[in-house]
């Protein structure tokens, strides 16, 4: 496999060529940070949201799904901190003209320090094998512990300078770092400033201060403005959750790394509402829970870690990331946040409405107390799409590009492939189809040799190949490939239902 940069182009390249991910408005040059989904990225993106709500809402009997309105209330986003707060802090360079984030910058320059610890604990690991004692390692290296020491200061600065809102601060600790712009390799920079990351537009046909509302800058408002409504219509006991998937827009100054960081992006939020003093109980079950949910999937742990947050948001008393390890490097792909009360009474405060729920085992009204998770769509489509792409080299000396989705996500479940165009080839593979089509997404391919076949499903990753060859017209088998090791067996076709339910059913996942 390639590595980093390399791999993320490779892996921007593939899924454009194979129609996964397509620049959106490409004939008009496009539009900066805004992508479209193709045939396939569409379908593994439904089958990661088909994934994540029956995980959390099929499977769980006190939480329940809603879908709220991109546009609210204006005063939503007075009451959520969002029109004072929801700001990025920016810095330029005044060579390059070029725009960063202040804080993206220095979690750059932590990062290229933190792959010199993996670098040292690679090298100890290769040394001393299974004798290898990580925690051990990274406690008593001196390499390690002068690295991480100096993680922690930054850290800890960084984290003071956004606490008081000191910009100025924010700008001297990236001066004392050295860090220089990636284009120009300057280090003369502006000041840095706040910018206020919501679109604004106008609702009805005057455009005026009156009449300016918001793209929603996060779908968990829609869940909070909504808990009356859920919780007496639904007869919901504490504790008790909502969930959402949902589009939500940021004006993101420096969007980059593909689907990384877009201004339309889709999230899945959960908001779960308990007893106040349960928080922490809660919070960290819902931890363990969805940490549990992504290493279902196949993927190596060594891909996942936590990250406490640095700097705890407005409405938080306890926060941290699940973080993926990208081609980038380690990134935030979902966080569990313990909000306390605070959008709630935020919510009563500006809308003089009681946000309360009645506790009839404690005989008293209170306002819940509120653990989030939240995931992006995008990046957990990202996720898995840079863990699936891989160059193999065969023993024929040939290579192959696969995608080694975890198959009940696969965007294409099945492919069913006639051996030859003729001699009632095609007629028979249509019956498998027609027999299978209504519970996996199936393709048919008669184009080229079976062996480019292959390779067509494999760069889009079908799990499942079925070959129908002359001798299924004799004794009703077929050839059934494995796209991971590309073994071929022989099954009857009464067999491959069975089959199919093992290996690409997304029960497999819930279970």
């Amino acid at each position: 496999m390639k590595k980093n940069e390399d791999n993320l182009k490779a892996i921007i390249g593939h899924a454009k060529e194979y129609g996964f991910v397509f620049p959106s408005s490409e004939i008009y040059d496009g539009l900066s940070a805004v992508y479209d989904y193709g045939q396939y990225g569409s379908e593994l993106k439904r089958n990661i949201k088909e994934y994540w709500w029956k995980s959390m809402v099929q499977m769980h009997e006190n939480i329940v799904g809603i879908d709220a309105a991109i546009f609210m209330h204006p005063t939503t986003w007075k009451a959520s901190g969002h029109v004072d707060a929801f700001n990025d802090p920016l810095i330029d360079n005044k060579d390059s003209k070029k725009r960063y984030r202040a804080d993206v910058l220095i979690e750059d320059y932590i990062a290229k320090i933190e792959a010199k610890i993996e670098k040292e604990i690679a090298k100890a690991q290769k040394r001393f094998g299974e004798a290898f004692d990580l925690e051990q390692f990274k406690s008593t290296n001196p390499n390690v512990l002068r690295n991480q020491k100096k993680i922690d200061e930054i850290n800890a600065s960084f984290k003071e300078a956004m606490n008081n809102e000191d910009m100025p601060a924010i700008k001297q600790l990236i001066e004392d770092l050295g860090i220089a712009c990636p284009v120009s390799g300057s280090k003369n920079w502006t000041d840095v400033r706040q910018f206020n990351l919501m679109f604004s537009t106008e609702i009805g046909s005057v455009a005026d201060e009156a009449n300016k509302i918001y793209l929603r800058p996060e779908t968990a408002q829609g869940i909070f403005v909504n808990f009356l409504n859920v919780y007496k219509t639904g007869r919901m006991r504490i504790p008790f959750g909502i969930a959402q998937i949902g589009k939500a827009f940021r004006n993101e100054i420096v969007a980059r790394q593909f689907i990384f960081r877009m201004r339309e992006f889709e999230q899945m939020e959960m908001q779960f509402f308990v007893r106040p003093g349960e928080e922490m109980k809660w919070y960290e079950y819902w931890k363990e829970t969805r940490i549990k949910w992504h290493k279902k999937l196949g993927i190596p742990d060594e891909f996942y870690r936590f990250h406490d947050h640095v700097k705890l948001a407005h409405y938080a008393n306890a926060a941290a990331d699940i973080e993926f390890k990208f081609p980038m490097g380690f990134k935030e792909l979902e966080g569990i946040h313990s909000r306390t009360d605070f959008d709630l009474k935020q919510h009563e405060k500006y809308s003089g409405k009681k946000l309360q729920y009645f506790d009839p085992e404690l005989n008293k009204s209170y306002v819940p107390y509120v653990v989030e998770t939240s995931i992006g769509l995008d990046r957990m489509f990202l996720a898995i799409l840079s863990y699936a792409y891989q160059e193999e080299k065969l023993e024929d000396g040939s290579q192959r590009i696969v995608l080694k989705i975890p198959a009940p996500l696969a965007p294409v479940k099945v492919a069913v492939l006639p051996l030859v165009k003729k001699d009632g080839l095609p007629e028979k593979a249509r019956e498998i189809i027609d027999s299978l089509k209504a519970d996996y997404y199936c393709q048919y391919d008669e184009k080229d040799s079976i062996g480019k076949r292959y390779r067509r499903q494999d760069a889009i990753g079908t799990p499942v190949c079925i070959t129908v060859d002359h001798q299924s017209l004799e004794d009703n088998t077929v050839t059934i490939r494995d796209r991971d090791t590309m073994q071929q067996e022989r099954i009857a076709l009464d067999e491959i239902e069975k089959l199919l339910k093992q290996k690409v059913d997304l029960k497999n996942l819930l279970v």
